[in-house]
Formats: C-alpha cells, sequence, structure tokens
C-alpha cells in the first residue's frame, strides 16, 4: 500500500502495491482511494510565530533548570522529581518545608503563652536536643516546650553573665592598679630618703611666676601620679612655648610625697612644675568646705557608694545598659575631695585671672593657648557642650540625662532639654567668677540633694556644676575636646588624632588592663618605660 500527498495539501490517494499491474482490468475502482482532506486552518505566518515564541521561552526553562542545579535539587533525575518540586510553586501551592514551617509556627504561638513546667528536663546543647528527639520521639508540641524552655534558659544566663561582666569592670575600674599603687609606695619612699626628691617645686627664684597672669597655667587634681605624669608630659611637647606655662599639680595628703619626689626626679624644663597637697591650702578647711566633709564622711553616703550596688536592684526588669550608667554613678572617686575641688578655684588661686583645669585621664595633643584667646563674652567657664552628637553614652547629654526630673525640686527650676557640656578640660575666667554665687549655689544644691537621700542625681559633681554654672558657660568648639574614649570601643581613631586634647572618661581607663587596646596608645606614648621606678614597678606597657 502506498500513500501519496498532493502537493496543495487537499487530497490524500491510497493504492495496493499490486495497482499497476491490475489497474486496466478492474477499471480503477479497487486500484485507488482519492480521499478529499479539509482546508488547512493553520497558516505558515502563525507556525513561524509559534516558532518564535518557542524560540523566546527555551533559554528561560534553561536557566531555571541552571537554578533548581544550583539550589541544591540536582538529584532530581527524572521529570517527575522536577515537576514534585516546582509544580506546586508554579500553581501557586505551598510545597512540604513551607507547610511544616508553617505547621510549626502555630505550635510555637499556643506554647508561647504556655508556663513551662518546673520539673521539665532540657538538654544542655542544640546536639543533645536532636540526640533526645530521636531516642524519645517527640511530638511537635514537646519539641517547641523544650526549645522555649532552653531558649529562656539561655537568655537568663547570657544576662546574668553581662551583669556580672559590669560588676566586674566596675570593680576594677574602681581598684588602684598594683603597678600605680607600687609606684607611689617607691616615691614615697625616696622622698624620705632622697634630697632630691625633696627639693623645692619651683625653685625658690622661680616662685613668683606662680602668680604672674603674662603666664599659660594649667591645674590637674589627682592622686594617680602616673596619670599627672602624662598630663603634663603631653601638654609640655604639644605646647608651642613651653617656657610659658606653669602647671599647679594638686594631690591629697597620702601621696604627696610620691608625686613631689616624680615632678622632682623627673623634671620637664623648661615648664613649671609645682606640686601642692589639700593640706597645704590654708583656705580649704572643714569650716570652709562643711558639705563636702559630709558628703566624704556621712555613713549613708559611704554606704552608698561602697556597699552592695547590687542590693535593691531588679535585675530581670533593668537592662544592662541602664544598670551600667548605675554603677557609673556609684564610683568612690564622686565623694574625693579632689574631684569637688575645682569649685574653688577662685580661693585656691586668688591672684590669678584665667586658668584651664584638666582632669587626670586626658592627653594634650596641640598647643592650648589659643584658649587664652577665646572671648567668653563674660562667662566664667568655656567648655564644650555635650548635645549635639547622636552619640548617646557621651554626645547626646541634656539634663534630663543627669537629673531626676519627676523631683518637684528639679522639675520646678530646671529645663529637661537644656544643653549639658563637658568637665575634664574646662577655661575658667578666675576673674569673672569671683563676681558670682557659683559656689554658694553648688554647695546649696549639695545639701538639698543630701537631705533628699541623693533622689535629685546620683552621677557626681557634673549634676550641681550644671546648675551653679547655669548662664556663666561660654561653649567653645568641640574640636578642643573630644569624649568618650573610656566608654566607646568603636571610636573613630581619625577624630582621636584631629582632637586637641582627648578624655578618657568612662570605665576604661588606659592605665587598666579594661583600657581599649586600639585607643591606649594615645596614651602610652607619654609614659616613661625607660625610668626605673616605672619599670620596678612593672606598669603595663
Amino acid at each position: 500500500m502506498q500513500v501519496h500527498l498532493s502537493p496543495s495539501m487537499k487530497t490524500i490517494t491510497i493504492s495496493s502495491s499490486s495497482s499497476s499491474s491490475n489497474n486496466n482490468n478492474n477499471g480503477g475502482f479497487l486500484d485507488f482511494m482519492k480521499i478529499k482532506v479539509a482546508a488547512r486552518h493553520v497558516s505558515y505566518r502563525t507556525l513561524f510565530h509559534t516558532v518564535l515564541i518557542l524560540a523566546f521561552l527555551l533559554p528561560f526553562v534553561f536557566i531555571l533548570t541552571a537554578v533548581v542545579t544550583l539550589e541544591g535539587v540536582n538529584n532530581c533525575s527524572s521529570l517527575h522529581c522536577l515537576g514534585r518540586r516546582w509544580g506546586p510553586r508554579i500553581l501557586g501551592r505551598a510545597d512540604d518545608s513551607v507547610r511544616l514551617v508553617r505547621d510549626l509556627s502555630k505550635i510555637l504561638n499556643q506554647v508561647n503563652s504556655e508556663k513551662i513546667p518546673d520539673d521539665l528536663k532540657l538538654p544542655e546543647s542544640f546536639s543533645e536536643l536532636v540526640s533526645d528527639m530521636k531516642n524519645s520521639q517527640y511530638d511537635a508540641k514537646t519539641f517547641a516546650i523544650k526549645l522555649k524552655a532552653m531558649m529562656e534558659k539561655f537568655d537568663r544566663e547570657v544576662r546574668a553573665s553581662k551583669f556580672a561582666e559590669l560588676m566586674n569592670k566596675h570593680f576594677a575600674a574602681s581598684a588602684i592598679p598594683k603597678g600605680i599603687h607600687c609606684l607611689s609606695l617607691r616615691l614615697t619612699d625616696e622622698y624620705s630618703s632622697n634630697a632630691h626628691a625633696r627639693k623645692q617645686l619651683p625653685s625658690p627664684e622661680l616662685l613668683p611666676l606662680l602668680y604672674d597672669n603674662s603666664f599659660y597655667h594649667f591645674v590637674v587634681s589627682t592622686d594617680n601620679i602616673l596619670a599627672a605624669s602624662v598630663v603634663v608630659t603631653s601638654m609640655v611637647q604639644s605646647f608651642l612655648r613651653p617656657d610659658k606655662i606653669i602647671f599647679h599639680v594638686i594631690t591629697d595628703k597620702k601621696t604627696y610625697a610620691g608625686m613631689h619626689s616624680w615632678f622632682a626626679l623627673n623634671p620637664l624644663s623648661p615648664a613649671i612644675v609645682e606640686v601642692k597637697g589639700v593640706h597645704q591650702f590654708d583656705w580649704l578647711t572643714r569650716e570652709n568646705v562643711p558639705v563636702l566633709e559630709a558628703v566624704e564622711n556621712q555613713h549613708g553616703i559611704r554606704k552608698y557608694y561602697h556597699g552592695n550596688h547590687i542590693a535593691g536592684a531588679n535585675l530581670n526588669e533593668t537592662t544592662p545598659r541602664t544598670f551600667a550608667s548605675k554603677l557609673q554613678a556609684r564610683s568612690p572617686k564622686y565623694i574625693s575631695l579632689l574631684n569637688h575641688l575645682r569649685i574653688y578655684l577662685p580661693e585656691l588661686f586668688p591672684y590669678l585671672d584665667k586658668v584651664v583645669f584638666l582632669d587626670d585621664d586626658v592627653v594634650v595633643q596641640r598647643d592650648l593657648s589659643p584658649l587664652w584667646n577665646i572671648d567668653l563674652g563674660g562667662k566664667v567657664n568655656g567648655a564644650v557642650e555635650t548635645c549635639e552628637g547622636e552619640d548617646n553614652w557621651v554626645m547626646s547629654k541634656r539634663f534630663k540625662n543627669y537629673f531626676n526630673f519627676s523631683h518637684p525640686l528639679i522639675a520646678k527650676n530646671l529645663n529637661p532639654d537644656e544643653c549639658a557640656w563637658a568637665y575634664g578640660m574646662n577655661i575658667f575666667d578666675l576673674h569673672a567668677w569671683r563676681k558670682t554665687n557659683i559656689r554658694e549655689t553648688y554647695h546649696s544644691w549639695l545639701k538639698e540633694n543630701l537631705k533628699s537621700n541623693l533622689t535629685l542625681w546620683k552621677l557626681g559633681t557634673l549634676p550641681p556644676a550644671l546648675i551653679a554654672f547655669k548662664g556663666h558657660v561660654h561653649p567653645i568648639d568641640p574640636s578642643w575636646h573630644m569624649l568618650g574614649l573610656g566608654y566607646q570601643s568603636k571610636t573613630d581613631v581619625e577624630s582621636v588624632k584631629k582632637a586637641a586634647v582627648i578624655h578618657y572618661n568612662g570605665q576604661s581607663k588606659p592605665w587598666l588592663e579594661i583600657g581599649f587596646e586600639h585607643l591606649r596608645p594615645f596614651w602610652t606614648k607619654y609614659v616613661n618605660y625607660s625610668n626605673d621606678f616605672v619599670r620596678n614597678c612593672h606598669i603595663l606597657e
């Protein structure tokens, strides 16, 4: 049998293989059958468009297959496997894994509000949980309950560890490092046995310069000999005219001999250094500072600063950051007379018109003589404001960060949004100060805080100063004083390099092992590690 298609595709002829021999005998009826085909409805144009669409889609099919392979489903070696995986997605139906997550979410929501049984035995790790699941064949709800209990347990342990870390850091920051204590003891011993260590500071012929207002006078009040040496050394090395520097170092009675020994045996010529103990100031008597005597000696105050810092604190409702702030506020240095001493500068230096007061945890990196050229506009205190930055720890501080505005006395007298300013590097116009009642205001508010059982504020000497100097502060450019190097582990090093004075305020002092490693070199570069006393006391390098 043979099939013949006409060129027009309109007829099909079917004939037997022997039709050629019998064609004439049978008249052709059985020799062939001619079938007429219906008219063609598919045009060449349509066929062309179909092929074009398929050519456009095939690359996407190829890419989809490649993506499936990259996703790890290349184990599917059959169309049935691919269809099982991709069919639900194409049809908008979730596959088994999506359904599993959805079901698990429902179960977790159910157990979220349920109480964990007290006697529930918990795995110690994720691998132990998996092993326990295999052996005990948990149902989904049991698994969810155990998972919730493990998460809550780990959260409690993390919080407890964080609070323990903060407590240990507080104790480390409050303690005196062994090396610095050793330095003080050795220098004190040297004072008693070495005449050179007891020589007069400054020498008698230079004494009149201590009252000369043509010099640049700096004051630092501290019992940390090493810190004081860094402040003075960095100042001398950074100043364009070190021969015009006079440094007044004030310390307490127990540290005076060691402090005097250090600067007598390590002179920083041509700068002039004076060392005085608080006991050597005739004006600084109990009659003149009764409030500070109360702050330093009152049993309740000492118990607050030296007692159990966790007692009465609900750690379950307190965030680690809030707890850290409370610990910082309870630093013993805040009841030290040396810390409050700056409020008496006009009386301690009655012949001086202007001084720059520096904390002992600063480093001077630039000539500070231009500070004397700043026009304070009749104000007393030139300081960097701390309310303009985004940093919550240091540079976004307003009165509401320091005072308890739920107390009616505070709410009545202060504005919570008023900008705060920084202690640590301040230029004081003592001549203008003597015309004010700043000291009396400071004393009166300290008394109020004592009477209110420290409910007006908690944080040291700055809050009463913020009140006492209210209306007497002239803002200076922030580049003069960069703060927060004892708080911020991520402090920008390039910004540190540009600042005139860098301030390690906070717990992580550079002389402590908890100091930040990348910020410590800015301080240690001014420590003379070849000095015999420093070397023999194994000061941290």
